[in-house]
């Protein structure tokens, strides 16, 4: 993805820049996979989809059609199909296995994207805090009463991340 004005011009070019750099984040976090984690990601991927349930099923049907002594075979996993139950049991155990490695690694990804925004929302914080102060200098500086209000004083002060994280933890607890 290229940095590309909006042609409506309404979206900023920095937020182009923005998008361009996610991307390119999860790409090398991409490019970084071992084969065995790019492995599982497509066996989670894949099987996930509609073609392998479908797959599924028919292996399932058969199986247990010949089973009954349809096609003309004889069965080799009579009722109650033990064997299949082996196989299906092993095929859960395995695509769990798969999809809690992938959601693993998804997991890291979306940690690291929180922590961006976390970093980011305490800047704006900070730097919305600096500005509140700075438009009071100014009024006051021109003469220009703005009025009173109790909440623009406690705006004007730096909200501190752990006495928030520290109530969102009393929060949840209770």
């Amino acid at each position: 993805m290229e940095n590309r004005p909006n042609e409506s011009g309404n979206v900023a070019k920095v937020v182009y820049k923005n998008i361009n750099d996610l991307y390119e984040h999860r790409q090398e976090h991409e490019r970084q996979l071992t084969a065995s984690e790019r492995l599982a990601n497509k066996i989670a991927q894949y099987t996930g989809t509609t073609t392998f349930l479908y797959l599924n099923a028919l292996f399932f049907a058969v199986w247990i059609a010949a089973n009954m002594g349809a096609f003309g075979i004889t069965p080799f996993d009579p009722f109650p199909f033990g064997m299949l139950t082996t196989v299906v049991s092993l095929e859960a155990i395995f695509l769990s296995l798969f999809v809690l490695l992938s959601q693993n690694r998804m997991q890291k990804l979306t940690d690291q994207q929180n922590e961006l925004d976390l970093q980011v929302n305490l800047l704006a914080e900070h730097e919305l805090t600096r500005l509140l102060v700075a438009v009071d200098l100014i009024a006051e500086k021109m003469g220009i009463e703005l009025p009173e209000e109790e909440e623009r004083e406690e705006l004007k002060s730096d909200v501190e991340a752990k006495e928030l994280l520290g109530e969102i933890e009393r929060n949840n607890a209770d």
